[in-house]
C-alpha cells in the first residue's frame, strides 16, 4: 500500500529572526498546503533543513507536524542520517510520534558502497514498523543508490516500499522502472521531472515547487493519475520557469525567500546558507509573477 498518490510537500522549517524554529508561522504553512489540496507533508527534508536542525529540534518538528496535521493527510518525517545508529534513532522517535511513514536520505560524506547502503536502509527499516521511502540525491550525498539497490531492498524488507528519485537522470529512472516489477513506489524528487518520472509508472512528486503552488502541483499529479496526460504535461510545462527559479541558487535558499515574498513569513535560513543575491532574487520574483502567485 502507497504512503500516498500525487504531490507530497518538502514543506519549509519556518525561522524566527533569532534563529529559533517558528512553530506558529509552520502550522500556518501546513494550513495553507492542506487547504490547497497537498496530498503528503514531508518534514524535515533537504527543504526543511534539517541538516542544521539539533536532534532536539528535528524531532520536535515532526511531532509538532502529525499534531497539527492531526491525520488529515499522510505525514513522512524525514529521518536520514550518515550514521546508521542516528537514522534509527530518529526514525523510532518519528514512528513514536505518529509519523505515517519515513523518507531516509543516502548516507552523505560516507559514500557508502551499495552493500553498505543495503545494510543501511535495511537496520533502519527494520527498526520500525511503518513504511519506508528511500531518497537519491546523488548532488548531495556523493553517493548514488543503483536500481538494482532499490529494487533489492524493495523485495527483501516488507516495509521499504520506494524511493524519492532525485538523480536527474531520467535513463537511471527507467532503468529502475523496468527491472522492478511493480515492487517500487517511484516518486520525482525533481519538480521540473514530474510528468516524465510518472509516464515511467512514477506516482507522484516530493515537491519544493508545492511550497509555494500547492494547488497547482496536486494538479499536475492528479491530471496524470485521472489520464489527462495532455493537461498534465501542459501544467508541468507552465511551471517550468518557476520550477528553474526555485534552484537557480542551492534549495531552500530560493524557496525560502519566495514564501516570503508571498507574505508567508519563513524567516531567515540557518548558516552556511545565506540569503539570495540580488539578481537572483529578482529573477525569482519575476517567475512568480508570472505564474500568477504573486
Amino acid at each position: 500500500m502507497s504512503i500516498f498518490k500525487g504531490a507530497a510537500v518538502a514543506i519549509v522549517t519556518p525561522m524566527k529572526e533569532n534563529g529559533e524554529v517558528n512553530y506558529e508561522k509552520l502550522k500556518d504553512l501546513i494550513e495553507f498546503q492542506i487547504a490547497n489540496g497537498t496530498d503528503a507533508i514531508v518534514a524535515c527534508g533537504t527543504t526543511g533543513e534539517a541538516s542544521t536542525l539539533t536532534h532536539e529540534e528535528h524531532l520536535d518538528v515532526i511531532k509538532y507536524t502529525v499534531e497539527v496535521v492531526a491525520g488529515r493527510v499522510p505525514v513522512v518525517a524525514g529521518t536520514g542520517s550518515n550514521a546508521t545508529d542516528t537514522a534509527v534513532y530518529l526514525s523510532t522517535e518519528a514512528e513514536k510520534y505518529g509519523a505515517d511513514g519515513l523518507l531516509l536520505v543516502s548516507p552523505y560524506y560516507n559514500k557508502a558502497t551499495q552493500n553498505g547502503l543495503y545494510q543501511h536502509f535495511k537496520t533502519v527499516a527494520d527498526s520500525v514498523k511503518i513504511p519506508v521511502l528511500l531518497y537519491n540525491v546523488p548532488s548531495r550525498t556523493g553517493c548514488n543508490i543503483l536500481p538494482e539497490t532499490v529494487v533489492r531492498l524493495c523485495k527483501d524488507v516488507e516495509n521499504i516500499v520506494g524511493v524519492k528519485e532525485a538523480s536527474g537522470n531520467i535513463s537511471q529512472i527507467a532503468h529502475l522502472a523496468a527491472i522492478a516489477d511493480g515492487c517500487v513506489d517511484i516518486y520525482s524528487g525533481n519538480d521540473d521531472q514530474i510528468v516524465p518520472i510518472m509516464a515511467l509508472g512514477g506516482i507522484g512528486v516530493i515537491s519544493v515547487l508545492s511550497n509555494v503552488a500547492p494547488r497547482q502541483t496536486h494538479e499536475i499529479c492528479r491530471k496524470f493519475l485521472d489520464g489527462d496526460v495532455a493537461g498534465s504535461r501542459k501544467m508541468q510545462l507552465e511551471a517550468l520557469n518557476l520550477c528553474n527559479a526555485l534552484f537557480c541558487e542551492v534549495n531552500p535558499i530560493p524557496v525560502k525567500k519566495a514564501l516570503n515574498l508571498m507574505g508567508m513569513e519563513a524567516g531567515p535560513l540557518r548558516m552556511p546558507l545565506t540569503e539570495m543575491e540580488e539578481a537572483n532574487a529578482a529573477r525569482l520574483k519575476k517567475a512568480m509573477e508570472d505564474y500568477g502567485i504573486l
